[in-house]
């Protein structure tokens, strides 16, 4: 058994349309590397600052993203025969080295939140004409649907 502890550089497009963590940024990665039967059986956790838009205010968000990893890399003679689509998703060892990069791409993108917000209670914008009702709480419209403005001028009639 192995630990590690390391700091690598982010890699591209790391998360999802509205929020990521930026390609180059710091990664902070803590493993124990097992040998089993299999292959080494790698356990641990990335940490990383993800940005992107709240998705109801526009505003920037900031996250810290915190995943776990458990990912089994199998020795390449381990694998014999044809295979079937369920090895296809094993990873394989490369003589000596250990490819983490989907392992920590599936660890990241699966902790992010699928819809950021800037925080709990943010109030957005205005869905008419983009206000932040934020800074203007009282906003709001007198419209009347179209569907139902005859029946404000029967009101008047009255």
């Amino acid at each position: 058994m192995r630990e590690v502890h390391r700091v690598v550089e982010a890699p591209a497009e790391l998360g999802t349309e509205v929020l990521r963590i930026p390609t180059g940024s710091d990664l902070e990665i803590d493993v124990r590397l097992e040998a089993v039967m299999e292959g080494v059986l790698v356990t641990g956790t990335v940490r990383g600052r993800a940005t992107g838009e709240c998705v109801r205010c526009l505003e920037d968000v900031e996250l810290e993203v915190d995943g776990d990893l458990q990912e089994l890399y199998t020795h390449p003679d381990r694998l014999d025969g044809p295979q079937d689509d369920e090895e296809d998703e094993v990873r394989r060892l490369a003589g000596d080295l250990i490819d983490l990069e989907p392992a920590i791409r599936d660890a990241i993108v699966l902790d992010l939140p699928f819809q950021p917000v800037c925080r709990d209670d943010c109030p957005g914008l205005c869905s008419i004409c983009g206000v932040r009702l934020e800074t203007d709480p009282q906003h709001h419209h007198d419209s009347v649907d179209p569907r139902w403005a005859a029946l404000a001028d029967v009101n008047d009639l009255t």
